[in-house]
């Protein structure tokens, strides 16, 4: 989730992984990287797409979501997340979201801010939390922003 033209893929793929689905907001970032990947492209289902509007057909080994939980700010989109991993992914959940000591906003964006707590609350008990940590990214910008990650396995 929030793909874009992240090298996750890249590597997804050089290690064998399949029935890779990669989806973005941004139709360019996708296109930036099924450029970069050449044939290797063919093998992604790639999903140009807002995850609040999102609705899988099918389930997922592995969840990967960097930085796209953290722009759902409304109460009924978090809980549309949380059931559709909950009924999406039959494996593992990974998040990263900006920590509390993260930005308040992101692209001029609204978003909120968890603790380990407070997102593993969020995730509910469908899922058993294996581990957290918290990072500074450095942007593109030359400044750091605060995450928190989190690995989740389905019970």
């Amino acid at each position: 989730m929030g793909g874009g033209d992240s090298k996750l893929v890249d590597h997804l793929l050089h290690y064998g992984f399949e029935n890779v689905s990669v989806l973005d907001i941004s139709a360019k970032a996708l296109e930036r990287a099924k450029e970069r990947l050449g044939e290797k492209a063919e093998k992604v289902t790639w999903i140009v797409g807002d995850i609040s509007d999102f609705k899988p057909t099918e389930t997922y080994d592995l969840w990967h979501d960097r930085a796209t939980f953290h722009f759902l700010t409304e109460a009924e989109d978090i809980e549309k997340y949380r059931n559709m991993v909950q009924n999406h992914v039959r494996g593992y959940l990974i998040i990263g979201t900006f920590s509390e000591n993260g930005p308040k906003k992101c692209s001029g964006l609204e978003i909120s801010q968890y603790t380990e707590e407070k997102l593993s609350a969020v995730i509910g008990e469908a899922f058993q939390k294996i581990n957290c940590l918290t990072i500074d990214h450095k942007t593109p910008f030359d400044t750091y922003q605060n995450f928190l990650f989190c690995s989740f396995r389905k019970r």
